[in-house]
């Protein structure tokens, strides 16, 4: 087997290209949202659209493609999907939430008080339901244009 039969792993390209589209598109998004650029964004989870969402999505949209959508491991693939997106939009979420309630404590406090605090939670750890619906629909799309491009 050779490293570089990698690179015909389509499954893996489509995941690893809806992971990267996912990723750029933050940064032109969230300029026309708030007028700024934040290159930070490329790296970091949370955002329009959701990357997670978009990874998994086109992960298990490629499997079934290629080994069909009624195999059990589409399934497991479908499961994992799953659970990452509800992950994204469930925990992740609520742990950005609180992670902006706790700042905007800290904040009160150190405005209150001599207290001075430097540090802060990260707030945007997860997705809205539209950005993962989003990264979904990148995924699928991203699987099935690189599906249609194979040379068979």
């Amino acid at each position: 087997m050779n490293i570089l039969s990698i690179f015909h792993n389509s499954t893996l390209l489509a995941a690893i290209s809806a992971w990267a589209i996912a990723q750029i598109l933050k940064l032109p998004i969230h300029y026309l949202r708030e007028k700024e650029i934040d290159w930070a964004l490329l790296f970091r989870a949370g955002g329009m659209p959701s990357s997670h969402s978009a990874i998994v999505a086109s992960a298990a949209y490629s499997i079934g493609l290629h080994a069909g959508f009624d195999t059990p491991l589409f399934t497991l693939a479908f499961v994992i999907a799953m659970i990452v997106i509800y992950d994204a939009t469930g925990v992740r979420r609520q742990a950005g939430l609180h992670a902006r309630a706790i700042n905007m404590i800290v904040k009160d406090l150190v405005e209150g008080h001599p207290l001075r605090s430097r540090d802060k939670f990260i707030e945007i750890l997860g997705h809205s339901p539209w950005e993962a619906t989003f990264g979904v629909a990148l995924g699928i799309v991203t699987a099935h244009i690189l599906y249609l491009l194979e040379i068979r």
